[in-house]
């Protein structure tokens, strides 16, 4: 049965919160918000946070900044992943992945599902990883965030959790790379 294993000792992430929108500032930003309140609460570390427009390049610029950035292990943006012609998180986290995590867009579908219907469908959730850094995007509503952390990130960045989470195969994510050895 899934669970924490109180037995491993947890390890605190460095996560950055990425708010990607054309509207919103620091002092109005409640997905981000709720994003940073959960992480902090769940013992991790807020190692940076932005707000972007919705643009491909900047997007995809502040990723490879954050990839590039040692102290940052996780990034979660909400915003931008729905379908209008201004949300392109999707296409920009496309460019910038190594590899996508397709099953993290198809679950929180499924657990947007339940809780709101048929409405998930303009959901495009997406993750992947890149440079060793795991990419989540939520969309940008507060409650997407409060379910996409609740119901999978809380967990999968949490090493306890079992029978695997995301956090134990952080050390593995550039074994792919060559080495200098």
């Amino acid at each position: 049965m899934p669970g924490i294993d109180e037995k491993i000792t947890f390890r605190p992430i460095k996560i950055a919160v990425l708010t990607v929108s054309d509207s919103r500032s620091l002092a109005d930003d409640k997905s981000g918000d709720i994003l940073v309140e959960r992480l902090s609460k769940a013992g991790h570390e807020l190692a940076g946070r932005a707000i972007v427009k919705d643009d491909v390049p900047a997007i995809i610029g502040q990723l490879k900044t954050w990839i590039a950035d040692p102290a940052i292990e996780v990034v979660i943006s909400t915003g931008g992943t729905g379908v209008t012609g201004r949300d392109v998180t999707p296409e920009a986290f496309a460019q910038v992945y190594e590899k996508e995590i397709a099953g993290f867009g198809e679950i929180f579908r499924q657990i947007s599902f339940k809780l709101i219907g048929t409405s998930t469908i303009q959901s495009r959730a997406t993750a992947g990883v890149a440079g060793g850094t795991y990419l989540f995007a939520l969309p940008g509503s507060p409650g997407a965030c409060r379910d996409g952390w609740d119901h999978i990130l809380k967990d999968q960045l949490d090493i306890r959790f079992r029978p695997c989470n995301f956090a134990e195969m952080m050390p593995r994510l550039q074994e792919h790379l060559p080495t200098n050895a």
